[in-house]
C-alpha cells in the first residue's frame, strides 16, 4: 500500500508512519515543521521530508489512503488535492481501527494515568514474551517506537485519548476504536476548548462505555467517584463490570513497596495515583491471562513512562523530577506522590500553565488548592503561549487568586524562574518540575544538576 502522510511529524504520527514502513508500507509525508525526537526518527528510516511545506503535487491517484494529523488544518493544499481526487482519507485512530478489526483490542482511556497504564501493560506482556500490537503516546524503555502493527499479533493495545481525532473527523479519538477490554482511570474536565462543560466531557466518557463491544469487560477505578457513578449507571447487561482499587502497600527507605498473598513487590515507581495505575495494569493483564505474581513481579521492574516523575537528578541531599502534569487532578496526585515519597524534606513545586484549558481564565478555578501541599509554589507561564492560542493576557493577582495561595510565586521569564529556584537550593528538599511544555526552552536538565550538586 502507498500511504500518506499529511503533518507527519506529530507525536503519534511519525511513530505511525515507521511502523508501517516496518511492516513493508511504501510511506510518504509532508509538514511544515518537524522537531525532535521525530525528525531523528524519521530520518532514521528515511520518512524526513525532503523539504518542509505543503505541495499539492505530492498527492496523486496512485496513493491507496491519507493519513491526516491534527497539526494540518482544512484548507491544507494537499489535503484539498486529495478530496478533489477522492482519496481514502483516514485520522490515524481510524486507521488503527482498520488495522485492528481482527484482533482483541485493549483500549486505556481516563482524564489522567492512561499513557502510564498503557505502559505498564505493555512492560508486563513483553517481560513474559506475549505478542502485541500497540500505539502508546510516550517513549517506554525497551521500545525502540511507539506503535507497533503486524499481521499475526492477537492484541492491540490503545492509549484511548479524548481529545479530537483530525481536522475533518471531530469524533474524540478513543470512540473509534470499539474496544472488547476497555479500561477507565478516572474523569477530571480537561480540554475546555472542545468541551466547554463538564457535563459534556463526561458524556464523551458515556458513549466511549456504549461503544464497548458486546460482551466485552469495562475496568475502572471505583475510587473516582464521578466515574464509579457513571460506570454502575449504565444499563447494558452485557457488559462485565471490573472495578479496582488502591492496593495494600508500605513505604519503607524511600521504596514502595505492594503487598499481595504474604509477598512484597518492590517498586520503581512511588505515588498513590501510580499504585492505582498498577491496579489497573493489573487487571487488564489478568483478563489475558495472566497471574497476579507473575504481573507484580513483572511490573517491579517497570521504571516509568518518559515524562511521568522522570528523575532528573539526585544528590544525598536534594533530588529533582520533571512531570507531564499539567490538567489539576494531575497536578493534585503528583504533588501528594513526591509529598509521600519524601515526606521529611522541604518541596519546591514548579507547574507551567501550557495548554489552551490551563491558560484559559475561565478554567483557571479549577487549580484551587491543587499546590497547598508543597512549601514553595511556582507558577510559570509564557506571554507568547497566550499569544499563540488567541486567548487575553493574564496577571499574577488572577493566577494567584484561582489557585487559593497568595503566596505563590507567578513568574514570565524564563530566566527569572531558572534564578528564583536556584535561590531555593538547600540542603534535604524535592524539587518537582511539571509542565507539558518546556518552561520557555529552559534547559532542565541543566538546572536540576545545578540544584543538587555544590553541598
Amino acid at each position: 500500500m502507498k500511504i500518506h502522510f499529511i503533518a507527519i511529524g506529530g507525536s503519534a504520527m511519525h511513530n505511525l508512519a515507521i511502523a508501517l514502513h516496518k511492516k513493508g508500507y511504501k510511506i510518504t509525508g509532508s509538514d511544515d515543521e518537524i522537531f525532535e525526537p521525530s525528525r531523528g526518527r524519521l530520518l532514521k528510516y528515511g520518512l524526513l521530508p525532503a523539504q518542509m511545506g505543503w505541495d499539492a503535487s505530492r498527492i496523486h491517484k496512485n496513493l491507496d489512503a491519507i493519513i491526516l494529523g491534527m497539526h494540518a488544518r482544512e484548507d491544507n493544499p494537499e489535503l484539498l488535492m486529495a478530496r478533489k481526487l477522492g482519496l481514502k482519507i483516514f485520522s490515524y485512530p481510524e486507521f488503527l481501527y482498520e488495522q485492528s478489526k481482527n484482533k482483541t483490542r485493549i483500549v486505556i482511556g481516563g482524564s489522567h494515568g492512561k499513557t502510564t497504564i498503557t505502559s505498564m501493560i505493555l512492560h508486563v506482556l513483553q517481560q513474559h514474551g506475549i505478542k502485541t500490537d500497540y500505539m502508546v503516546g510516550a517513549q517506554l524503555e525497551g521500545f525502540e517506537v511507539m506503535v507497533q502493527l503486524s499481521d499475526d499479533a492477537p492484541y492491540i493495545v490503545l492509549e484511548g485519548d479524548e481529545y479530537l481525532s483530525s481536522p475533518l473527523d471531530r469524533r474524540p479519538k478513543f470512540h473509534l476504536y470499539q474496544p472488547h477490554i476497555a479500561l477507565l482511570s478516572g474523569i477530571a474536565w480537561d480540554h475546555i476548548n472542545v468541551f466547554p462543560s463538564f457535563e459534556n466531557y463526561i458524556e464523551q466518557f458515556s458513549i466511549f462505555i456504549d461503544k464497548i463491544e458486546p460482551n466485552g469487560k469495562l475496568i475502572y477505578c471505583e475510587e473516582d467517584e464521578t466515574l464509579k457513578k457513571l460506570c454502575e449507571g449504565k444499563n447494558k447487561p452485557s457488559l462485565c463490570l471490573l472495578p479496582y482499587h488502591l492496593p495494600e502497600y508500605s513505604i519503607t527507605d524511600g521504596v514502595t513497596q505492594i503487598h499481595w498473598q504474604g509477598q512484597s513487590y518492590p517498586l520503581q515507581v512511588f505515588g498513590k495515583h501510580n499504585l492505582l495505575n498498577i491496579a489497573g495494569a493489573l487487571t487488564v493483564c489478568r483478563q489475558m491471562g495472566l497471574s497476579t505474581a507473575l504481573i507484580l513481579e513483572a511490573m517491579s521492574s517497570f521504571k516509568g513512562a518518559s515524562n511521568r516523575l522522570q528523575l532528573l537528578a539526585k544528590s544525598p541531599k536534594s533530588i529533582v523530577f520533571k512531570d507531564f502534569a499539567h490538567a489539576p487532578s494531575k497536578l493534585r496526585a503528583t504533588l501528594e506522590a513526591v509529598r509521600e515519597q519524601f515526606a521529611g524534606r522541604k518541596l519546591v513545586a514548579c507547574m507551567e500553565l501550557h495548554t489552551f484549558s490551563s491558560l484559559n481564565k475561565d478554567f483557571l478555578d479549577q487549580y484551587k488548592h491543587t499546590m497547598d501541599m508543597c512549601d514553595e509554589a511556582f507558577v510559570f507561564y509564557n506571554p507568547h503561549a497566550l499569544q499563540l492560542k488567541r486567548l487575553p493576557d493574564l496577571n499574577p493577582d488572577q493566577i494567584r487568586m484561582a489557585f487559593g495561595r497568595n503566596n505563590i510565586h507567578v513568574i514570565s521569564q524564563a530566566d527569572q524562574l531558572k534564578k528564583e529556584l536556584l535561590q531555593r537550593k538547600q540542603d534535604n528538599s524535592a524539587f518537582l518540575l511539571m509542565s507539558s511544555g518546556n518552561f520557555g526552552n529552559l534547559d532542565m536538565k541543566s538546572l536540576a544538576e545545578q540544584l543538587v550538586n555544590g553541598f
